[in-house]
C-alpha cells in the first residue's frame, strides 16, 4: 500500500498517455502467434517423420528467434532510441553554450508521455537559460554603462581642475561634482553587493522580535530634513504591532519606499506612511502625491538598472526596487502597487506578524 502511495506521488499528472503504446505489445504478440501457429502445423503434419525434421524445426525456431528479436530492436531504435538521441543532441549543444536549441515533439496525436513530458522540460529548462543569458548581459552592460558616467565626470573635472585659470569658486564647485559623482559611484557597487548577497539568501537567520511601528517612524524620521526642504506634508499613521523579521532587511524596504516617494513628489506635496495589523498581516502602505508611473513603468519597475522617470536619473541607479522585491521574497512577503501619470503612486506591503 505504501509502495502503491509512492509511485501515485512519483507519477507526474501531465501524462496521459503510456511510453511504450498497445500498437507495439500488439506486433510482438502478432509475430509470437505467427510462428506459433507455423510451428504447431509442422509439428502436426510431420509428426510421422519428426525424427527427420529435427534439424530444419531447430533452424525454424532459431531463424524466427533472430527474425522476433531484429523487430524488437527496429522498434527499440525508432520508437524508443530515437527521441533520447534527440534530446542527447540537443543537451550537448546546450553544453556547449547555446541555449536557443528545442526539442520538436515526437507524437503526432498531442498527448503526453514521460518522453513527452522530458522534452517539455527540457524546452522550459532552455527557455529559462537563454531568459537568464540574457538577464546576465543586460546586467553587465549596465553596470559598465552606469560606472562610465561618474568615471567620466571624474575624470572631465580633474582635467579642468589642473588649470591655473580656475577660480576659488570654480575649483570648489568641479570638487563638489567629483565629489557627488564618487558617491553616487559608492552607492551603486554597494547596493549591487547587497542585491547579489541577498539573490544568493535563500533563508533568513537573523529573524528577532521587534515593534514595527517604532521602525517605521524611525525610518521615516531619517528623511525629516529633505522632506521639510521640499514642503512636503507628512503625515504618519502607523500601529504598534511586534513582528519577528530581520529588522535590517526589513528597514532596507521602508527606506527605498519613502526615499522614492519623496524623490517623485514635487514640492508643497503629500506622503502618507500607514499601518495596519488584520488577520494575521501586516500591511504598510507608502502613498505619494507624486508624478505617477506609466503602464509600461509598472511592468518593469523590478528590473535591475531600469528608470522609468530619466529626470531623476542622477539620484539613483534602478537597484532599489529589486532588492526590495527580493527581501520581500525572503521575509515570506508581498508588495503591490497603484499609480497612475500625474496622480501619486501607492506601494502596499504585506508582510506576516
Amino acid at each position: 500500500m505504501k509502495r502503491e502511495k509512492q509511485k501515485s506521488k512519483m507519477r507526474d499528472k501531465r501524462i496521459n498517455a503510456p511510453f511504450v503504446s498497445w500498437q507495439f505489445y500488439l506486433i510482438i504478440f502478432v509475430v509470437v502467434l505467427f510462428f506459433a501457429i507455423d510451428e504447431y502445423f509442422i509439428v502436426a503434419y510431420c509428426k510421422d517423420y519428426l525424427e527427420s525434421f529435427v534439424p530444419l524445426i531447430i533452424l525454424y525456431i532459431f531463424s524466427s528467434s533472430v527474425i522476433i528479436t531484429l523487430v524488437v530492436s527496429l522498434i527499440r531504435k525508432f520508437v524508443w532510441n530515437k527521441p533520447i538521441k534527440y534530446i542527447a543532441e540537443a543537451a550537448k549543444k546546450v553544453a556547449g553554450g547555446d541555449y536557443s536549441v528545442r526539442v520538436r515533439s515526437m507524437r503526432k496525436d498531442g498527448k503526453k508521455d514521460e518522453v513527452e513530458v522530458l522534452i517539455d522540460d527540457f524546452n522550459r529548462m532552455t527557455e529559462e537559460l537563454s531568459g537568464t543569458e540574457i538577464l546576465k548581459g543586460d546586467f553587465i552592460s549596465n553596470v559598465s554603462h552606469e560606472i562610465k558616467s561618474p568615471l567620466a565626470v571624474i575624470q572631465s573635472y580633474v582635467q579642468s581642475l589642473q588649470s591655473d585659470d580656475l577660480t576659488t569658486g570654480e575649483r570648489r564647485e568641479y570638487l563638489s561634482t567629483i565629489m557627488q559623482a564618487t558617491k553616487r559611484m559608492n552607492a551603486m557597487i554597494a547596493n549591487i553587493l547587497k542585491l547579489n548577497k541577498l539573490e544568493n539568501q535563500s533563508i533568513i537567520s537573523d529573524a528577532t522580535d521587534y515593534q514595527l511601528g517604532e521602525q517605521l517612524r524611525q525610518c521615516a524620521l531619517g528623511f525629516m530634513e529633505i522632506w521639510e526642504k521640499k514642503n512636503i506634508d507628512f503625515k504618519i499613521n502607523v500601529c504598534d504591532v511586534a513582528v519577528h523579521h530581520d529588522a535590517t532587511l526589513l528597514e532596507l524596504v521602508w527606506n527605498n519606499l519613502l526615499s522614492n516617494a519623496i524623490k517623485f513628489t514635487e514640492n508643497f506635496g503629500r506622503i502618507a506612511l500607514t499601518s495596519k495589523e488584520q488577520a494575521g498581516y501586516v500591511y504598510v502602505t507608502v502613498k505619494d502625491s507624486g508624478c505617477g508611473m506609466s503602464d509600461e513603468t509598472l511592468k518593469r519597475i523590478y528590473d535591475k538598472f531600469y528608470q522609468g522617470d530619466t529626470s531623476h536619473s542622477t539620484e539613483g541607479n534602478g537597484l532599489g526596487m529589486p532588492m526590495v522585491k527580493k527581501v520581500l521574497e525572503l521575509e515570506n512577503g508581498e508588495i503591490s502597487v497603484i499609480s497612475k501619470i500625474g496622480e501619486g503612486s501607492e506601494f502596499t506591503v504585506k508582510i506576516p506578524v
